[in-house]
């Protein structure tokens, strides 16, 4: 449960301090999170759509990008780095009215790097797209508001 608490509170961050996410993501929820992995939903509505009015492929990419910042914070870290590297490969056309449900993993979290992959799903389980995403997290190690010793399983030492 503290990793799901911690998420959020990342995510309230992105949502009062960025300028995209409250505009185009606002109705995103996260669902689940534990240390490593974080699970959201989010209804595709007409600002998440192209002229087609299907899912924008601008919409997943900003989605793969918040999923890896998110699936950071799962780790205890509240500044989340830079994307160096955003990859995303589209399957499935998404519809307005949809339920998009994401899952997203930490692949490797080291001292400079991280990496994340993302899965995309419709409300019937079908593939609509998959991410990869590389953060530079140096910095964000030295972040005061870290809670990684948090997010660590029980039993684990420091040194490990």
């Amino acid at each position: 449960m503290a990793a799901l608490k911690f998420v959020r509170s990342v995510w309230e961050s992105f949502r009062c301090n960025s300028g995209l996410e409250p505009l185009l993501l606002d109705n995103l929820r996260i669902s689940a999170a534990q240390p490593g992995k974080v699970k959201f939903e989010l209804e595709i509505q007409k600002q998440h759509s192209n002229r087609l009015g299907t899912l924008h492929g601008g919409t997943i990419a900003s989605l793969v990008d918040l999923g890896g910042s998110l699936a950071l914070a799962s780790n205890g870290l509240y500044a989340t780095g830079v994307s160096t590297d955003l990859n995303v490969t589209y399957l499935k056309a998404g519809k307005i009215g949809d339920l998009l449900r994401a899952e997203v993993i930490c692949d490797k979290l080291g001292k400079n790097l991280a990496f994340t992959t993302s899965s995309f799903f419709s409300s019937k389980g079908e593939l609509i797209a998959r991410g990869s995403h590389t953060k530079y997290v140096a910095l964000a190690w030295k972040d005061p508001n870290n809670q990684i010793e948090q997010m660590e399983p029980e039993g684990k030492a420091k040194s490990e």
